[in-house]
Order: C-alpha cells, then sequence, then structure tokens
C-alpha cells in the first residue's frame, strides 16, 4: 500500500511539475511575443488559414498588400471547404507573373466547428483538428501563422505555440478580425485575443473594448 501510495504521489508530482513549467513557458512565450522579428534574417515563412466564404477573400486581400518577403505561403484550408482552394489557387497565379520566387502550398484538415454544429460534438471535431494541426505544422515549422477567423484557426495556432513552448521554433501569431465584426469578436476572435502576438480589428468600437488590439482600419 504504501508503494502504490509513492507511486501516485510520484505521478501527481511529475505531473505538476510538467503543468507548471508548461505553463510558465507558455507566459513567457506571450509575454514576450512582439519581441519576435522574423524577418529580420531574410524572408517569412507564413501559414495562412483560409476559411470557407468570406475569410478566404479577406485574407487574399491582405496577402496581397504584403511585400515578397513573406514566402513562401502555406495555406491551410478544412476539407470541407469547397471554394477556397479556387481562390487561392488564382491569387497565387496572378502573383507567380510579377514575382518567379513565389511560392506555395495547399493543405486541408478537419474543420474545427461546422455552422451550426453542437458544441458537444465540436468539441470532438476541434480535437480531430488538433490533432491534425500538430504534425502539419511541426513538419512547416513557419515563421508566422496569419488567421482572420475560421474556426479552423484556433488549432493551428495551439500548434504554433506548442512549437515555443518546446522549445523548437518561436511562431509568431497573427489574428486580424473579420470585417464582419463590428462590435463583437467572432469565437475565434475571442479565444486568439489572449493568446495571439498581434491582434487587429477593422473596426473602432472593438480597439475600444479590447484594448490589446491594434485598430487597422478596414482592408478593402
Amino acid at each position: 500500500m504504501a508503494l502504490l501510495y509513492a507511486v501516485v504521489s510520484g505521478v501527481i508530482l511529475t505531473a505538476v511539475v510538467l503543468i507548471t513549467v508548461f505553463i510558465l513557458r507558455l507566459f513567457g512565450i506571450l509575454r514576450h511575443g512582439s519581441e519576435y522579428k522574423p524577418g529580420q534574417k531574410g524572408s517569412v515563412s507564413v501559414l495562412v488559414v483560409a476559411g470557407s466564404g468570406g475569410h478566404t477573400t479577406e485574407i487574399i486581400r491582405l496577402l496581397g498588400s504584403l511585400s515578397q518577403s513573406y514566402n513562401p505561403r502555406h495555406y491551410v484550408i478544412a476539407d470541407t471547404d469547397k471554394m477556397s482552394e479556387e481562390k487561392i489557387r488564382t491569387f497565387e497565379a496572378e502573383r507567380k507573373k510579377s514575382d518567379s520566387t513565389s511560392q506555395f502550398t495547399l493543405h486541408r484538415i478537419p474543420r474545427s466547428r461546422e455552422v451550426r454544429q453542437s458544441w458537444s460534438s465540436s468539441v470532438l471535431s476541434s480535437l480531430s483538428a488538433l490533432m491534425s494541426s500538430v504534425p502539419l505544422v511541426f513538419r512547416l515549422q513557419p515563421d508566422m501563422v496569419l488567421c482572420n477567423g475560421p474556426g479552423t484557426c484556433v488549432p493551428l495556432c495551439a500548434a504554433g505555440l506548442l512549437l515555443g513552448v518546446l522549445g523548437l521554433k518561436r511562431v509568431l501569431i497573427v489574428y486580424v478580425e473579420s470585417i464582419c465584426r463590428v462590435e463583437t469578436l467572432s469565437l475565434s476572435g475571442k479565444i486568439l485575443y489572449y493568446l495571439s502576438d498581434y491582434f487587429f480589428v477593422q473596426w473602432a468600437p472593438l480597439k475600444d473594448k479590447y484594448p490589446k488590439s491594434i485598430y487597422l482600419g478596414r482592408l478593402e
């Protein structure tokens, strides 16, 4: 009985230590995130999270304003997204005409949460998305994750943070809230407001409610 108690106590103590180290590492990364400048030594590898409908249109418009230094671009879309791939390939084909060194890849993962999906079932689908996101992000090892609201971005950002927590690579998390969000944040925004290095909003009322955010103005 004493041996069993010692083993259980050891396991609990180890778990507490590991969780404490994890939290401290995560806190350190989030606290000093804005000091990380991935483009100082050359090009910036970007993982771009695209979503169905207006999310992809907005993120492509944002990418069009970025310099050629943001290369390569690794797009990730949900496996049920039927429209984003065509938009991405059209954008990249046009970009290739003006920049022969432009590179991109396209990847699919399970969707975290479908529209009108119940919260109970979305827990399982989110875990499935996370299980796909971790090996993908660890393989690509981007310098930055750029996203604007689709639910798929949460597990991908979590995987990027995990890279930093494990000391493998610091990944910058940049979130741009969708233009349709005028007074309230999306669910993804409410989560990533606390985890992102840079959090941009396109409407002044959101800046007033969320002081950490950066008012960007409308991307048109």
